[in-house]
């Protein structure tokens, strides 16, 4: 049995970092990853990182729209060779980062609790490792649902969203089983490419989580961009590259080449033995942690995807490192003190928020001015030609406070942190309205919307 200060079975964003950040203090960790292409954990390997650089590349695709599908599809073959370059190149980054230095030890293999502080590993290479330490942190991260409809097991024309990155050749038609936030950027890479892009929303709201007229301007852009929603449509099985699915009491079919299942993911913790170690799992398979991300067993902690907090997200996971750390050298930062956590969809026009919503505000009786510019009203998407959307800010008419904002407009990914920033100094909005802002950016946009 070898002896460890920590062990860290996972290598994503908040494992990672902290397997440093201890090793930096003089302590002795074990990193232990069951796959050598996911150093680096999800986002760089087949999330974030691979989904963005496609999102560039169909961009630049789309500046083309009239070429033939065959060069398209040349384009699109470029771009997942591109992508695997980029990934490549970060994994080893990431790989090369941490198993620089003396104190940390990576495992390749499947890790395993045979008690709270013993961890076995089944080597990638063959063999078994017993490891021991007092900490031990759970960085398995989240994995895409396999939605349970008839005909998508051993499918060859069924793919995740993980695997989907990995498809060579272009389908000439992609239908999406969901339209969540994953699937509505998977639909706007693809039809960016030329791909006849379909997808199926078993529900008739889209998108709950925004305010109508959020979700609806997001709609309408989908339908201009030749992308087809159906709602209301609930898929019963499929045959081959057949989707068979429902819709107002009739039954309808789908042809397509590829058919991509963005229906969520779950926790990866089936094969932790999480029992043994006494750690509690939720009724969605997560770790179950407290505001410190302290599991059941006093000395385990989950960061990240796994302990299934309600933030998926690289940057959240990365925050999570923090609480960890600040527990592990006396600090009092825990996961209460998270506030203002805003994300991106990085569709065409990407929407980005931050806060709270108009419904959310009214429901819960605050008082809110709501300031709303249109998209086309600023210079830079001009020049961009990109002016579908608006920027929606909400305001408290008596504090001033900004307290909530969605911003459905070019780059808007980069401008949500400056709002996000005002939100966490408490600054009043004319903190944003009145900045010194350079000509022509997206930003500036700012000057006018809390200026109406």
């Amino acid at each position: 049995m070898k002896q460890y200060d920590a062990i860290i079975i996972g290598f994503g964003k908040g494992g990672k970092t902290l397997a440093g950040a201890l090793a930096k203090q003089g302590k002795n960790v074990a990193l232990i990853e069951k796959s050598r292409g996911m150093y680096g954990g999800t986002c760089i390997n087949v999330g974030c990182i691979p989904s963005k650089s496609l999102v560039v590349s169909s961009a630049e695709a789309a500046l083309h729209a009239s070429d033939p599908f065959e060069v398209r599809a040349e384009r699109y073959t470029a771009a997942i060779q591109e992508k695997r370059r980029v990934t490549g190149f970060l994994r080893g980054k990431n790989y090369d980062k941490l198993n620089s230095l003396p104190n940390v030890t990576i495992y390749d293999g499947l890790g395993q609790f045979l008690s709270a502080t013993e961890v076995e590993v089944s080597l990638t290479d063959g063999g078994t490792e017993t490891l021991e330490a007092r900490q031990i942190f759970i960085n398995t991260g989240a994995t895409p649902i396999e939605k349970d409809i008839p005909g998508v097991k051993d499918n060859g024309k069924v793919y995740t969203s993980e695997t989907l990155m990995e498809r060579d050749r272009l389908p000439r038609r992609l239908v999406l089983i969901g339209a969540g936030y994953i699937g509505l950027e998977f639909a706007s890479i693809y039809a960016n490419f030329g791909s006849e892009v379909t997808i199926l929303q078993d529900s008739l709201v889209f998108l709950p989580r925004e305010d109508r007229d959020v979700a609806d301007e997001i709609f309408a852009i989908q339908e201009r961009r030749g992308i087809r929603v159906l709602m209301g449509a609930r898929t019963l099985r499929i045959e081959g590259g057949t989707v068979v699915y429902e819709q107002d009491g009739a039954e309808r079919t789908l042809e397509a080449d590829a058919i991509l299942l963005a229906t969520g993911r779950r926790p990866n913790t089936d094969s932790l033995r999480a029992e043994r170690a006494g750690v509690a799992l939720t009724s969605r398979g997560a770790v179950e942690v407290d505001s410190r991300l302290r599991s059941s067993a006093p000395n385990i902690w989950a960061l990240g995807d796994v302990n299934g907090g309600p933030h998926q997200f690289t940057y959240t996971s990365l925050d999570d490192e923090r609480i960890v750390l600040s527990q592990l050298t006396g600090g009092g930062y825990t996961r209460d003190d998270r506030h203002n956590v805003p994300y991106s969809v990085f569709m065409d026009i990407p929407l980005s928020r931050v806060g709270l919503t108009e419904k959310e505000l009214t429901d819960q009786g605050i008082p809110c001015r709501v300031l709303k510019l249109p998209t086309a009203a600023v210079p830079k998407a001009q020049v961009l030609r990109k002016t579908d959307g608006f920027l929606k800010a909400l305001v408290h008419p008596e504090t001033g406070k900004i307290l909530g904002a969605a911003l459905l407009c070019p780059e808007s990914y980069e401008m949500i942190n400056l709002v996000k920033l005002a939100m966490d100094l408490d600054a009043d909005y004319t903190v944003l309205r009145d900045r010194v802002y350079t000509h022509p950016t997206m930003t500036e946009a700012l000057n006018d919307l809390f200026s109406l």
